[in-house]
Order: structure tokens, then sequence, then C-alpha cells
């Protein structure tokens, strides 16, 4: 059963010469429950722009975006921020840690954010544990490299126990290898924590890892993969 569901999904934005720019063109996909799903493409194919929209960040000018079965867009913009906040996790290809606050502080601070009743400490050691980091809970970001910090941004993202983890370009400025650690972490996440995630990228050579695949080029789907 899918649990994001895009329904004929257009937009467009206005140019300062008064033009009007089609970014997505009638885009309808499925996202099933517990799955690693890739949206590829070149830059700018729309593909951020779908996240975007899909984790409501940006609404549409035409066509319905479901979660869980209900149209993100007909809730309240209170409603959309509530969702965001407990339902949804962002993982953005700039990792933006908060450099003053060490690892465990980074990811206990999306804990208060949310509202997290839990057992804070707990959470957030199990979270770096499932990215292999407790060891440096104690750290600071610029003590790490890229490929640590874009996992302390996966433990911080996953903390808060989402339903899906929206993830844009985050290996486009890791080497292959690196690369490669961060997406097979993704797969182990869907597996453990029963979470869906969704992650743009361009690399191709990632593409194999995702359970369900949609390729977009000039804002349409030109192929699915599943």
């Amino acid at each position: 059963m899918e649990i994001i569901k895009a329904q004929n999904i257009v937009r467009s934005f206005k140019l300062g010469s008064g033009e009007k720019l089609d970014v997505l063109k009638d885009i309808s996909v499925s996202v099933p429950k517990n799955t690693l799903a890739i949206l590829k493409g070149p830059s700018g194919s729309g593909k951020t722009t779908l996240m975007n929209i899909m984790g409501g960040l940006d609404a549409p000018n035409g066509g319905t975006m479901f979660f869980d079965g209900k149209d993100i867009y007909s809730r309240s913009a209170t409603d959309i921020d509530e969702l965001r906040r407990k339902d949804f996790g962002f993982v953005f290809q700039s990792v933006s840690l908060i450099p003053i606050m060490t690892v465990y502080e980074n990811v206990e601070f999306s804990l208060r954010l949310s509202g997290f009743k839990g057992d804070r400490e707990e959470r957030v050691m199990r979270c770096l544990s499932l990215v292999g980091l407790d060891a440096r809970s104690d750290h600071m970001p610029q003590e790490l490299s890229g490929g640590e910090q874009q996992r302390v941004a996966i433990a911080r993202a996953i903390a808060h126990s989402p339903r899906v983890i929206f993830a844009d370009e985050p290996t486009a400025e890791l080497d292959s290898q690196t690369a490669i650690h961060v997406v097979s972490l993704f797969k182990e996440l869907v597996e453990r924590e029963h979470v869906t995630i969704v992650m743009t990228t361009h690399d191709v050579s990632l593409m194999s890892a995702g359970d369900v695949v949609y390729s977009i080029e000039n804002g349409v789907i030109i192929e699915s993969e599943a």
C-alpha cells in the first residue's frame, strides 16, 4: 500500500519577465510503505520540486498530493507544519548541522523540536548507533568528515521516528564509496526502523538500490521501475 501518492501534480513559477516556467507537468507517482524510493534525473529536471511538494514544503498549482490517503494540501497550514514536525524527516545536500552543538546535541535538538515524549538520551544514542557514530557523540561537527556529518544528519532526521524521510541529493558532496555507504544505511533503516525513504539523485550508480525508481526529465516521468 502506498504511503505517498502524487496525482496529476503541476507546478509552475512566474519569472521576472512575467513568463511562466513549467517545472512539473502532470506528474503521478506512488511510493509504497517501508521502501526506498529514488527520484532520479539531471539538474533542473524537477525532482527536488516534486520532493518539496511531497514533503509539505511547497504547494502545487494543480493535482493532489496524498499522505496516508489524505490530501496534504487540503489541511490547514498548522496541520501541515505538524505533519512536517512529527511524520516527516528531512536530509539535505547541505547537512546544516549546528556548529556550536555536539553530535549528541544536534540529534537531541530535533527531539525537542518534535515534542518527543520518550527517553531522549536512549533515543539519541540508538540513532547514533544505527549510523555508527555513537562513539563520537561528544564531537563537534567540524571534527567529523563529510560522510560522518551526513550520517549525523540522518540520525537527526530519524530521531523522532518519522514515517517518511525525504533526502534531497544526500550523497552529492560525497565520494562514491561514502555515497554507497549512505545508501546502504538507508536500506538498513527501511528494514530496522520501518521508515519510508524518498531520495533524489543524479548518480546512476545508486539507482539499483531503490525499491522503486522514477526517472524525471523536463518535469515529466519518463520511466518507472519497481
